[in-house]
């Protein structure tokens, strides 16, 4: 028999630096305060010390995960890092998390299908577990450090990223914990949101840096401001019908941690209560594609977490766009692990 892919633990980690609102609002020379509270939901946000970066913010997640779950970095047979704000563009940040973190065991990857990474990251993670049988443990991982790459006199990015790592450990096991995943992505708003200096199609030469800057996030032509209220429901709604689910079923749903108005909206859309959501952008901002993780973990800190036996859905998109969702069911040594 096959093993299932279960998660066993969660972790996660933000910066000490707190940056609130009224802070952003001196840098920009204007409020935006009232306006992130009333249509985003952030009232602060952490970012990375100087000496820090994004391997780091993942090592401190990681090793959190790996705490909970009660085994050590060197029994990690698998590594994967979601992140869009990599260390270096080359080498991976997966094999900095390895060298930092003491995986000496663990092959490792990065993933970047920006803010919907993660879950990305999680089905290929619960697909080894399931399909390889010398893989016991398998670690995956988001890390995001956008404030190496804020404008700060852009207000429409310098108010909205914070920093942060979110984890999760996977194991096998006889009860089935993943159930059903499905990606999608809109290439053709490739050229909207991101981080367009600093790679191949624009290099850091001193004629683009004259230019251009330096690379930094930007909004350069508009999404369809109801993309994810109109595209998540039906995602969704395909996700369950793979995993011979419905809506009701699902016991804890996790969005992309940008906008508290676009998770009301959907899970008004979904027919389904505020109760069955949980957000964290009011303290930590918008943290990218480890956010679902970090959101999961705080939910457990909390109190608010699943229960053995419990649905959790994780739904995520991001710049590309790419879109993913993810159907778990909580497991008891999950359980056992986090209480």
């Amino acid at each position: 028999m096959k093993p299932q892919a279960q998660i066993l633990s969660t972790g996660s980690y933000v910066p000490e630096r707190t940056i609130t609102n009224e802070e952003i609002d001196e840098i920009l020379g204007e409020s935006t305060n009232q306006w992130l509270i009333e249509n985003v939901g952030i009232r602060r946000r952490h970012w990375l010390a100087p000496d820090q970066t994004t391997s780091d913010l993942v090592v401190a997640a990681s090793e959190d995960a790996l705490r909970k779950a009660g085994i050590g970095p060197e029994e990690i047979d698998l590594l994967i890092v979601s992140t869009d704000t990599p260390d270096y563009l080359s080498p991976s940040t997966s094999v900095v998390v390895q060298h930092k973190l003491g995986a000496v065991n663990a092959g490792c990857y990065d993933i970047n299908s920006a803010c919907a990474g993660w879950v990305t990251a999680l089905d290929q993670g619960a697909r080894t577990v399931a399909t390889d049988p010398q893989v016991d443990y398998v670690l995956v991982t988001g890390g995001y450090a956008m404030s190496r790459f804020l404008d700060l006199s852009d207000k429409r990015t310098a108010n909205l990223f914070g920093d942060g790592a979110g984890a999760v450990v996977l194991g096998g096991g006889d009860d089935p914990g993943f159930l059903a995943s499905k990606l999608e992505a809109q290439g053709e708003y490739h050229d909207a949101l991101g981080i367009y200096t600093g790679g191949a199609y624009r290099p850091c030469t001193p004629e683009n840096l004259e230019t251009y800057g330096p690379p930094r996030v930007q909004f350069v032509k508009k999404f369809p401001a109801t993309f994810n209220t109109e595209h998540w429901p039906p995602l969704i709604d395909a996700t369950l019908e793979k995993a011979e689910l419905t809506r009701d079923d699902v016991d804890l749903y996790l969005f992309t941690q940008l906008n508290l108005r676009t998770i009301e909206h959907t899970m008004e859309t979904l027919e389904q209560p505020m109760e069955k959501t949980h957000w964290v952008m009011h303290k930590w901002g918008y943290t990218g594609s480890p956010c679902v993780a970090m959101a999961l973990d705080d939910a457990i800190a909390q109190d608010r977490g699943p229960e053995p036996g419990d649905v959790v859905l994780f739904c995520t998109s991001g710049g590309g766009i790419s879109i993913a969702v993810s159907v778990w069911r909580w497991t008891a040594e999950a359980g056992k692990a986090l209480h």
